[in-house]
């Protein structure tokens, strides 16, 4: 019977480790990938006391500092449900070959971030690894000297394209949005100094106005067919990569608790869902802005109020 079990290795999950350990709770974290989305960033220039520190390091650090409590950690585990007792939670996991087993605990913070929203559209899954990536950090290099398309129009989107300028020979990025001052040029949830310097980059077009139609090729990518949002026309962007930055969606599928219309567990300022003794924090919660240090201030908090909450049941 563990006191805490954290779901979740990066950085909600791991502040949360690092102060329930300091509390002397048993704690254990579940997690099917460590770092999450964070090992998967590129360079990360707004932590705190870095200036600047690679996604893959920064998620490793985070990962360590729990380690360095001791907090034992079951990795390639994958949460499939929680059940509620009166007394404790079983957590009931699966790993890569379909092999299930249980963990029970007191308390659960689940701290499960989030994974990158498909197009949907023909061509995508078919071609996904072979030219479609969700991941421009990841799979960037690849590209070296091609032509790439990067779809979305926020951060993620922008700072994409601005790393296959670095490598491409050719950059397209595709906007829903009109390049007007109501839109932020195109880019309403981007920040002005990403957009600025993505608008003045010689390598990158920006195709505005568009929706994503289809992804053409038959063993690898080969086109990215649009269409405008206002004539309809459709024409085929000529690219050989494809890296898709539309969103993010919860990683909550497993959580039976209150969730909004987004599918993001809603929380209170402590934490706390409409479940007793399960607490959520980080990226997976109906917290407004997805951040590393907002979540790592969450996961510190979950933590607080799961050690509250143990105290008052003894």
């Amino acid at each position: 019977m563990y006191d805490l079990i954290i779901i979740g290795a990066s950085a909600a999950g791991t502040s949360a480790a690092i102060y329930a350990a300091r509390r002397n709770l048993n704690t254990l974290i579940i997690s099917k990938n460590l770092g999450g989305e964070v090992a998967l960033s590129g360079e990360v220039n707004n932590w705190p006391g870095i200036q600047k520190i690679a996604g893959f390091q920064l998620a490793n650090d985070f990962v360590n500092h729990a380690k360095s409590y001791n907090v034992p950690i079951e990795e390639g585990l994958e949460v499939t449900r929680i059940d509620n007792t009166a007394d404790k939670k079983i957590v009931y996991v699966k790993n890569d070959n379909g092999e299930e087993k249980t963990f029970e605990t007191k308390t659960v913070i689940i701290a499960s971030g989030i994974h990158p929203r498909p197009l949907g559209i023909p061509g995508e899954e078919k071609l996904r690894g072979r030219g479609v990536t969700y991941c421009t950090v990841c799979d960037g290099p690849l590209y070296r000297r091609k032509t790439t398309v990067t779809v979305g129009a926020g951060n993620s989107g922008l700072e994409s394209a601005l790393m296959m300028a670095e490598l491409a020979e050719k950059v397209f990025l595709v906007s829903m949005y009109e390049d007007t001052p109501e839109t932020n040029g195109g880019f309403p949830r981007g920040e002005n100094v990403l957009i600025d310097k993505v608008k003045n980059h010689p390598k990158i077009e920006v195709v505005y106005n568009s929706k994503t139609e289809a992804i053409e090729g038959e063993n690898f990518v080969t086109g990215l067919v649009v269409s405008d949002n206002k004539t309809n026309e459709k024409h085929t962007l000529p690219v050989q990569g494809v890296m898709v930055h539309i969103g993010m969606i919860p990683n909550s599928k497993f959580a039976d608790l209150e969730k909004n219309p987004m599918g993001e567990i809603v929380i209170n300022m402590k934490c706390e869902t409409n479940v007793p003794g399960i607490f959520a924090a980080g990226d997976v919660t109906n917290t407004p802005y997805k951040q590393i240090a907002i979540a790592a201030g969450q996961g510190v908090t979950a933590a607080l109020s799961a050690i509250d909450y143990l105290n008052k049941k003894q």
